[in-house]
């Protein structure tokens, strides 16, 4: 049973070590198909695989980001990269924060040197390209225009797919467009070029109201692009312009253990630089916002990760330790009961055992036979291979067979001495011997 105990503890502890290291694998919403989200989590998927990570991720591709915030909410997923304009799922948290888009709204360039439109204001019944076929894009644009005093239903929108935006825009005749994307894009940039007609530079339209729209929306926050940021010679922009940025953000559920989300957020930022070399105009990637008033409250794996509050592997299972500790120690203190208990009639019966033994002690000592002597050593000897059975079961203890030992000892010394007392013994002296009866004839 002891074995058996040893062998239990060693496969527990062995299953423990076994689940606490195995490796996991997230499934991870991402869209579109194509788009740069995908190629930097399927990246990370990749460099976290061949470092035999302990996390592992899943990519799951999707329509785009608000679908993969669905995804998210419904469970479908582990984890999502998720815009902050979209809806946010009530369950989940900011892990890291991917990149920050810009929306840029510009006029295309013309045979006159001046266009028409110069501010957000004139876009009154104006026809507006937006570039990228999502729905946020849409919404954003919508916020901005009615914050600018615009009304979103004056206004035509069409939006372009991203692939082959070149060629379709050469072939537009709109007003004005606008692309949301890092300052890098390459998308971005090839739009913008491809509106500059007949040598006349496009315009860029500045958000006045950038700062107010930050205030009043907790998605969006205000930022600038910087002149020559598309183009350097010649500068496009011209000078620096006010806008709106949104930010992706990697989400997981708030279900998830802390400690993966803080092993997941590890890392990613230990992939950071690898990711941001390969995709420049895609990630930049950093921490997200532990503030608890924060626009996307970070998740508590995250957020521990952040602030330098993680705990080691003492803090995270010392209980579970202690505990299992005390379990042990109970298990064997009941099994030792219920051994006990089975050999209860084995310890009855060795006691009364002894008691004979003592009883035979006294016995000895007063003995007139040498043969009743004889048959006590044989039954002692009995007592002794009983008493050795027991003992070898477990039913006695050690000391109880070192008492018995000392009394079979006392015994087979009283049964010598009363031995040799017995043998010594003079014969008694016999009587006078009688004359025979005369008889008489």
């Amino acid at each position: 049973m002891a074995i058996a105990a040893v062998l239990a503890f060693f496969a527990l502890a062995g299953g423990i070590t076994y689940y606490v290291l195995r490796p996991i694998t997230l499934r991870i919403a991402v869209g579109p198909q194509s788009s740069d989200d995908v190629k930097v989590v399927q990246a990370l998927s990749q460099a976290f695989a061949r470092d035999h990570a302990h996390i592992r991720l899943r990519p799951v591709i999707t329509e785009g980001a608000a679908q993969s915030a669905a995804d998210l909410a419904q469970g479908k997923t582990d984890l999502a990269i998720v815009r902050a304009d979209v809806d946010l799922p009530k369950n989940a948290g900011a892990v890291a924060f991917l990149r920050k888009n810009f929306a840029v709204i510009w006029v295309p360039g013309g045979s006159s040197k001046k266009p028409k439109i110069t501010s957000i204001k004139q876009l009154v019944g104006k026809k507006i390209g937006v570039i990228g076929r999502t729905k946020a894009n849409i919404n954003l644009l919508n916020v901005i225009l009615d914050q600018s005093g615009v009304s979103p239903e004056s206004v035509n929108v069409t939006q372009f797919a991203t692939a082959g935006i070149s060629e379709a825009l050469r072939n537009s005749k709109l007003d004005a467009y606008m692309a949301v994307g890092p300052l890098n894009s390459r998308i971005t940039a090839e739009a913008i070029a491809a509106t500059s007609r007949a040598g006349a530079e496009p315009r860029f339209l500045s958000l006045e109201t950038a700062d107010a729209i930050a205030q009043k929306f907790a998605a969006y926050d205000s930022g600038e692009i910087p002149a020559g940021t598309f183009n350097a010679a010649p500068p496009r922009p011209d000078d620096t312009v006010s806008t709106i940025t949104v930010g992706h953000h990697f989400m997981a559920r708030r279900s998830l253990p802390d400690t993966t989300i803080a092993t997941f957020a590890r890392q990613l930022f230990g992939a950071r630089q690898a990711v941001i070399n390969e995709f420049p105009q895609s990630a930049k990637i950093e921490t997200p916002d532990t503030d608890k008033d924060a626009a996307i409250p970070a998740h508590p794996g995250a957020a521990a990760f952040v602030d330098g509050e993680e705990k080691s592997f003492l803090d995270k299972y010392s209980d579970y330790m202690w505990g299992g500790i005390m379990l042990l120690s109970v298990m064997g203190s009941v099994i030792a009961w219920f051994g006990g208990y089975l050999r209860r009639d084995e310890r009855i019966t060795n006691s009364g055992l002894r008691e004979r033994l003592l009883e035979m002690l006294t016995a000895a000592r007063t003995s007139n036979s040498v043969e009743e002597l004889d048959a006590m050593q044989a039954e002692a000897d009995t007592i002794m291979r009983e008493t050795l059975h027991c003992f070898e079961d477990g039913a006695i203890e050690e000391g109880s067979l070192t008492a018995f030992s000392i009394a079979l000892e006392q015994f087979h010394n009283a049964v010598a001495d009363r031995k040799m007392f017995l043998i010594n013994l003079p014969e008694k002296p016999r009587g006078p011997r009688s004359a025979p009866p005369i008889q008489v004839a």
